[in-house]
């Protein structure tokens, strides 16, 4: 007999897939599951951009150890994005996000008429509302800049049960669309601590990586869009002969276009994407972590709650960050890391400089940042927002 659900995730990702997102949406299932309630997930039924090991689920990959896992429920939708090159990319993409959306709702509606609905999708969330559905929550990750999209925004929003904005900046651009401050909580992401448990030491961690034992090591982890600023890591690193940088994440044709900017430098390795359980190694390896965002767009300097943020915290990793309103939330400069002006390699080199000559302020940045890691475990913010959603509604 098929359980009960009283809790549905909407989250338009292909599971599983080689973007950060998924790792988010399909921990964050599984923390919902920890904390009690029973979770269904819906996901967009797409041609998957990675096969996965014979025997092995999605959970699995993932990091995901659980008795009784969440319901995986794959949503048609129109998709042929991959067919056209990315240029060319902006109908088709929004031609599978409406039929997502519509499909979603439409599921909900039918099979889920007593679950909670927390969706990151404005389109599931505007049909939902339509059909006055009630305990639906929107989870945000950005404001969008267009005018229709704003305006259904603003439509959803305000016949949602309330909002969780993954930033403060988020909150700030909500609340100055005319939404009501009080209905909106601010979640930003977070890491599974299962997955740091048992880090191996530095050496360890390196002999098994094929890394280099004996230089500064710099660590980068996470997806390689260009408003990340990876481009500046590379440029730093040209600064940096004497250090050695390794770069692990990124769809295909962002490694790509990176491995031609980095061509000829001894001092860089681009490992392109790593499965999740390889992704706590690299942190483990490096003496210094990176989040090198650009100061645009509104998803770097305002939105983003990078991962890579989270999992350094986890792991104890001392931080260099661009000194951005989207960071600042979240670091705090000589306190808990490194922050640097954005936009400029310079800046980002003689960061990266200065924590690498000095192992007592690693040491001290190091333990300040892990001492704040238990607030951002999935399953604290899985708890905290199931205690809101039970306010709220």
């Amino acid at each position: 007999m098929t359980r009960a659900v009283d809790l549905v995730l909407v989250a338009n990702a292909r599971i599983p897939s080689q973007r950060a997102q998924t790792l988010q949406i399909v921990q964050m299932a599984a923390a919902f599951e920890r904390a009690g309630a029973h979770v269904a997930l819906f996901h967009a039924k797409r041609r998957p951009t990675v096969e996965l090991p014979p025997g092995q689920d999605a959970w699995r990959w993932y990091g995901v150890q659980l008795a009784e896992k969440p319901l995986l429920e794959p949503i048609r939708c129109l998709d042929w994005i991959d067919r056209v090159p990315r240029v060319l990319q902006y109908v088709p993409a929004r031609l599978q996000e409406q039929s997502f959306g519509k499909n979603a709702a439409r599921a909900v509606l039918e099979h889920h008429a007593g679950a909670r609905v927390l969706t990151r999708e404005l389109e599931t969330a505007h049909h939902l509302a339509k059909k006055k559905r009630p305990n639906v929550f929107l989870e945000l990750h950005r404001v969008p800049g267009g005018r229709l999209r704003r305006r259904a925004l603003k439509a959803s929003a305000r016949a949602c049960a309330g909002i969780v904005a993954i930033s403060g900046g988020v909150k700030t651009d909500l609340v100055a669309l005319g939404i009501d401050e009080r209905r909106i909580v601010v979640e930003h992401d977070g890491f599974e601590p299962e997955r740091f448990a048992k880090l191996p030491k530095r050496a360890k961690a390196r002999a098994e990586l094929g890394l280099p034992t004996s230089v500064p090591l710099v660590v980068y982890t996470g997806g390689l869009l260009e408003w990340k600023g990876v481009d500046l890591l590379v440029d730093a690193a040209r600064a940096l002969p004497d250090a050695y940088f390794v770069i692990a994440g990124g769809m295909d044709a962002d490694v790509k276009r990176l491995r031609q900017k980095a061509g000829g430098l001894a001092n860089v390795r681009i490992d392109g994407f790593q499965p999740p359980e390889r992704v706590p190694l690299y942190l483990a390896a490096g003496d210094v972590g990176v989040a090198p965002n650009r100061s645009k767009p509104p998803i770097s300097a305002r939105y983003t709650s990078p991962l890579k943020v989270f999992e350094s915290m986890a792991a104890g990793l001392p931080l260099v960050a661009s000194d951005l309103p989207s960071l600042r939330e979240l670091l705090t400069h000589e306190k808990d890391a490194w922050l640097v002006a954005p936009d400029d390699a310079g800046a980002l080199a003689e960061g990266l400089k200065k924590l690498l000559g000095d192992a007592a302020l690693r040491a001290r940045l190091a333990q300040a940042f892990h001492a704040r890691a238990s607030e951002h475990a999935w399953i604290a913010r899985a708890r905290r927002l199931l205690a809101w959603m039970d306010e709220e509604r």
